[in-house]
């Protein structure tokens, strides 16, 4: 719908369901508006390469020739990284957000833990509930099935709720389309991880491409190009372009703890009130990361995170 509305005293509000870069679509009670932003349009705090995005309640007012967006309404939460290495600015994926489900995959493509750990801190920190997604669970056998079962370990202790799905077989569909129902949910991952399918799995009416996996890198093709929001289970879902790298922003290295939910238990028994978790005597979180109680692994993207927020702040 390209017209604009005819009642020019009229602000109406609505939703933005899809971005493409300059044009943006926005359901309203008067039906599907594709929109452009007037003026500058900026959040306080916020320096963003895309200040409206999908999931934003904005405010809409015809214009000459189009409809458009005037006011971004307050944000209850989004899912934020850093634009680029060495960037300050930050790329808003999505806002106001019932659920993220992270599909993970262990192999063709391989999910790098790092990713699903920076993943994770981002919806910690601006408190958006995440389900991790075991993707391609069919191919999870010989080699691939005590690694399964150990991620499945880790993020399960930190308390992490951990699925499997097969958009093959059907293993845990059902289990998505309940966490679906009546809510916005975010679907994110890196390419090729099946993001896309596992939509279309839900619901095959949906007109959503999907891709092949490269055989000579073992990495996805990038098919979705922006993220867009389709109705679902009487919610709606967030299909987002593969995400390759996961640069965090505005993480504060004091409080980075609290994003890790199984060393935050631990954090109260520590001698230090202030303690880094890096080389204090008396430390419950480096002692557990020696007893095997601490995932290694997620200790290790802990450290690398503390260090760039050290490099960032030079």
């Amino acid at each position: 719908m390209n017209q604009p509305f005819n009642d020019t005293d009229t602000r109406l509000e609505g939703v933005v369901v899809s971005s493409t870069g300059s044009w943006y679509e926005v359901t309203t009670s008067r039906g599907v508006l594709n929109c452009r932003i007037r003026g500058k349009l900026r959040l306080k705090g916020i320096r963003s390469t895309n200040p409206v995005v999908v999931g934003d309640r904005v405010m809409v007012e015809p214009d000459e020739q189009s409809n458009a967006i005037v006011e971004i309404l307050p944000r209850r939460n989004y899912v934020i990284r850093r634009a680029s290495n060495l960037s300050k600015e930050s790329h808003i994926i999505a806002a106001n957000i019932d659920r993220a489900l992270l599909i993970v995959t262990l192999h063709a493509p391989t999910t790098p833990r790092e990713f699903v750990d920076r993943f994770l801190v981002t919806c910690e920190a601006y408190k958006v509930p995440v389900t991790i997604v075991l993707g391609k669970a069919d191919t999870l056998v010989d080699e691939y099935a005590a690694e399964a079962e150990e991620f499945e370990a880790i993020y399960g202790d930190a308390g992490y709720e951990v699925l499997r799905l097969s958009s093959n077989t059907g293993e845990g569909v059902e289990q998505i389309r309940a966490i679906l129902h009546n809510h916005t949910t975010l679907v994110a991952g890196n390419s090729g991880v099946g993001k896309s399918t596992l939509v279309r799995a839900i619901d095959p009416t949906l007109d959503i491409r999907t891709g092949e996996i490269s055989e000579s890198h073992h990495k996805g093709k990038h098919t979705t190009t922006f993220s867009t929001m389709y109705p679902i289970e009487g919610g709606y879902i967030i299909d987002t372009p593969g995400i390759k790298g996961f640069g965090l922003i505005d993480i504060d290295g004091r409080e980075l703890c609290r994003y890790f939910p199984e060393m935050m238990r631990l954090a109260p028994d520590c001698r230090f009130y202030n303690c880094t978790h890096t080389h204090e005597p008396g430390c419950a979180v480096s002692e557990a990361v020696k007893e095997g109680i601490v995932a290694w692994s997620r200790y290790e993207s802990y450290l690398k995170i503390l260090d760039e927020d050290d490099k960032y702040r030079k």
